[in-house]
């Protein structure tokens, strides 16, 4: 059977992914009634989406920041992923920037593990950055990952990065949260930072 339901808006918070997934995916996968249930689709009506304010920038925006054009962004993600230490992995960073990447990028799981904490790997991938920058003349970045157990310390990944002057973080944003994700994308809207979202848990 397929059954069509149409919620009028009012039963919905503005701007609240959270409370949208709460409503249509929430309690009623759990009633003993329904032995088999699947969401198929899902149409969100214009009047819904202009809630939301959407991602804080685009790839044009990155391209600026970056200051290129006219071709393909290069870039890659560290490997091994985990194991390096802080000041190794600022090295893979700055090699691979020197050696003519325009970005690189955290892996999902690289947060603040015992082996590379995170403050540590933000100084040295900044570090990086700034002497692949130097040396080559040209605008180089790094996704850094501010994922974390709260909401509080992603925040002051965030603000550390800005500090830096990292111009890019990323966030695992199913894992992580949609209001977490939420407020990120906010704060870096109003403090010119690009958010990359990573899909770990998706696929």
């Amino acid at each position: 059977y397929i059954a069509y339901v149409a919620y009028p808006l009012d039963l919905f918070e503005e701007g609240s992914v959270t409370n949208l997934f709460t409503s249509i995916v929430g309690n009623v996968f759990g009633f003993k009634a329904l032995r088999a249930l699947r969401l198929e689709d899902l149409r969100i009506p214009p009047a819904y989406s202009k809630t939301f304010q959407g991602p804080p920038h685009g790839i044009q925006v990155e391209r600026d920041k970056l200051n290129k054009y006219g071709r393909p962004l290069l870039g890659c993600t560290i490997k091994p992923k985990l194991g390096l230490s802080a000041k190794n992995y600022g090295r893979a960073v700055y090699e691979c920037l020197r050696g003519g990447l325009d970005f690189t990028k955290d892996d999902e799981n690289v947060n603040s593990q015992p082996f590379m904490r995170w403050r540590d790997r933000f100084l040295f991938v900044a570090e990086a950055i700034y002497k692949s920058q130097a040396e080559t003349g040209e605008i180089k970045g790094h996704y850094l990952n501010a994922t974390a157990g709260t909401c509080e310390e992603m925040m002051k990944r965030a603000e550390y990065a800005k500090e830096l002057g990292v111009p890019i973080i990323m966030h695992d944003y199913l894992t992580g949260g949609f209001t977490a994700n939420t407020s990120l994308a906010y704060y870096c809207r109003d403090n010119g930072l690009l958010l990359h979202i990573h899909r770990a848990m998706h696929a």
